[in-house]
């Protein structure tokens, strides 16, 4: 280029070969007023001389209502955050500082903004937390964190600053152990994907901290001789002279109770619904609920609203996404991350609150699916095969 001809008539010690040059002091001054210093990786280094570090990287994924809490400020929703434990083992060889300890580099970058600036998105202002790990807490990966332990423990060490780069790195020295890893935009609610890269010294391990995907399903079985006389004489004034509930009727009979409670907020139970409440529910399959099964069915929404009660924390009648995920683990579901966003996808209003009656029909969608692999999987392998046939009927249940 014209620029690099002109640099070589003012530097005598350039070289037109590999772009190296010489400048006063006073030179660099003038035309330079920042200078980055990067920490070389593992992948950028090949002599054999240089001593290398090791590198994990993680992929992950911030997703509006779910798992995307922001940072500390919002404690109310901070902990729905991804967490990565790493684990720190062997202390540095010869520390240059005299610092006994781990040393390790924790990169955040931010993934597909230059693609999404197109669509007139910007970067996100991200950061991360680090967390001393309990011991109580060690070797459990099968354990995403909840708000509790963040509103009682302080963090360790952070990034610098959070920042609306591409990347964001700090690097630390810290005793050996095991440490959790927050990655979060500075406000809640953003969507995003993003990369945790961390290098260390010695050999580190790196894993993702997640819930396991389980249910614990009580029985709540109600035969037809232990309903009470008089639950049973208001079945038979609801369910007519057929003496059983369909679909239809069902979804009227709820519609008038919730619609008497100021309590709780709804905009009225639908058909889907509906439907999936009897073929939960329906035992003889024909699409019916007689007395026990309606009765079985009530005192499972009866428990169902206990527990949306509970966790409407703020009496607003509705149920946030943070207050929804507390509420599925009281009702007996513990998912993942992507499970969960799932659900806020499906079932969650624009505001990210979710209401009584889709608060039950999600419940109730999960414990049908739940019980229909259980049911083909007698014995707890945790995997199934189905022919197309199978596969149709329990996909259109």
């Amino acid at each position: 280029s014209v620029e690099w001809k002109n640099v070589q008539g003012d530097c005598p010690h350039a070289n037109a070969e590999d772009g190296e040059f010489w400048m006063s002091y006073t030179d660099f001054l003038r035309h330079y007023s920042r200078v980055e210093v990067c920490t070389l990786t593992p992948d950028t280094i090949d002599d054999d001389s240089v001593k290398h570090w090791s590198v994990t990287k993680l992929d992950g994924s911030w997703r509006k209502g779910s798992t995307a809490g922001g940072c500390r400020n919002h404690p109310y929703s901070f902990w729905m955050n991804p967490q990565i434990v790493i684990k720190l083992e062997e202390e540095d060889d010869d520390p240059d500082d005299g610092e006994v300890g781990c040393s390790f580099v924790v990169g955040l970058i931010q993934k597909n903004r230059r693609k999404l600036r197109k669509q007139g998105e910007d970067m996100h202002t991200v950061g991360f937390a680090i967390y001393d790990l309990p011991k109580q807490f060690y070797g459990q990966r099968e354990v995403h964190l909840d708000k509790n332990f963040f509103l009682t423990h302080a963090q360790t060490a952070k990034s610098e600053t959070f920042t609306n780069q591409r990347e964001v790195s700090t690097r630390f020295k810290l005793p050996p152990g095991e440490y959790l890893i927050v990655p979060s935009t500075f406000e809640p609610h953003l969507n995003g994907d993003f990369c945790v890269r961390v290098f260390s010294e010695k050999q580190a391990e790196t894993l993702p901290c997640d819930d396991p995907v389980s249910a614990e399903l009580e029985d709540e079985t109600v035969s037809d001789e232990e309903v009470d006389s008089g639950f049973r004489g208001l079945f038979t004034k609801l369910a007519g002279d057929d003496m059983e509930i369909s679909a239809v009727e069902l979804r009227t009979i709820m519609n008038k109770i919730v619609s008497k409670r100021t309590d709780i907020k709804t905009d009225g139970f639908s058909m889907e619904t509906s439907r999936i409440m009897v073929n939960l529910m329906d035992d003889s399959d024909n699409g019916r609920l007689g007395l026990g099964e309606f009765a079985t069915l009530w005192k499972k929404v009866q428990r169902y609203l206990t527990i949306y009660k509970q966790n409407d924390m703020d009496n607003s009648g509705t149920m946030s996404t943070p207050e929804m995920r507390v509420a599925f683990k009281d009702a007996g579901f513990s998912l993942n991350n992507t499970i969960y966003q799932l659900l806020v996808a499906r079932y969650s209003d624009p505001d990210m609150t979710i209401d009584f009656d889709n608060f039950v029909g999600c419940l109730m969608r999960l414990e049908m699916m739940f019980k229909i692999f259980k049911k083909l999987d007698p014995h707890e392998s945790g995997s199934i095969e189905l022919d197309f046939n199978a596969w149709i009927n329990f996909s259109m249940i």
